[in-house]
């Protein structure tokens, strides 16, 4: 097999399973935790609170970048699919325009916000090769995807738009409006997950500094609250019709 067909198989294959990246990580933090020594950020209360305020930020980034992506986007093009590529239109304005891949970035903030929470340098730099090594195979097949699919009008976006990092010189506003109905709908099981993904982190280190499981209120109450929202806008979403919207996903 030739190595762009080999590139391209193997990115469909990750592309389809691309959602199994968080129990990878909830499993990998578990070592890392244990070993990873906290005592600095343990003993100055200053240092904690900047750590969890700016993996928090991060997190937050990347979903701010996800909604942009998915609240100003139709049901034509890609991105809602899980199996396989689909679209029947392309995406080039708006986020668009600015970088080829925004969900894939949004994703990288969402999930070193909780990686940069456990404190280990090596973790964030071992998680950050590997969600690249990771998503530039799955980008390479979804390009290649586009690519047959729309031929030149891919090719002249993509020469202008980079994949990852945004450029704004060549910025288009889009003309679809900007919908909050969009991310209630589709975004609720990323930010719960998220938040877990925190509380996670939280209950490992203070169960592995103390030797024996603490039960805290706090984080009960947290977790009840984002199961909470996230059920209901889940029920919204499969019962009623309050956030359905047509032309979109």
């Amino acid at each position: 097999m030739a190595l762009i067909h080999s590139f391209e198989n193997s990115g469909n294959i990750l592309f389809k399973y691309r959602g199994q990246i968080p129990v990878i990580l909830f499993v990998a933090a578990v070592p890392v935790v244990y070993f990873t020594d906290f005592s600095c950020f343990r003993d100055n209360s200053i240092y904690y609170w900047i750590l969890l305020g700016f993996s928090a930020a991060l997190s937050l980034l990347g979903q701010i970048i996800r909604a942009i992506a998915i609240g100003t986007s139709n049901k034509n093009t890609s991105g809602r699919n899980t199996k396989e590529q689909v679209a029947e239109a392309l995406n080039t304005k708006g986020i668009y325009s600015t970088m080829r891949h925004p969900l894939y970035v949004g994703n990288y903030f969402m999930w070193i916000g909780i990686v940069v929470f456990t404190g280990n340098i090596w973790f964030i730099l071992l998680v950050s090769l590997a969600f690249w090594l990771y998503y530039e195979r799955i980008m390479f097949a979804e390009e290649r995807f586009l690519e047959r699919k729309f031929g030149e009008d891919y090719l002249e976006w993509s020469k202008q738009v980079p994949a990852f990092w945004p450029s704004f010189k060549n910025y288009e506003a889009t003309p679809i409006p900007f919908s909050m109905k969009t991310i209630l709908r589709r975004e609720y099981s990323g930010v719960t997950a998220t938040i877990i993904g925190f509380l996670f982190v939280m209950v490992l280190r203070d169960t592995f500094e103390n030797m024996t499981f603490i039960f805290k209120w706090d984080y009960v109450i947290i977790l009840g609250i984002a199961l909470f929202i996230s059920l209901f806008l889940r029920t919204l979403k499969h019962h009623t019709k309050i956030l359905y919207e047509e032309d979109r996903s």
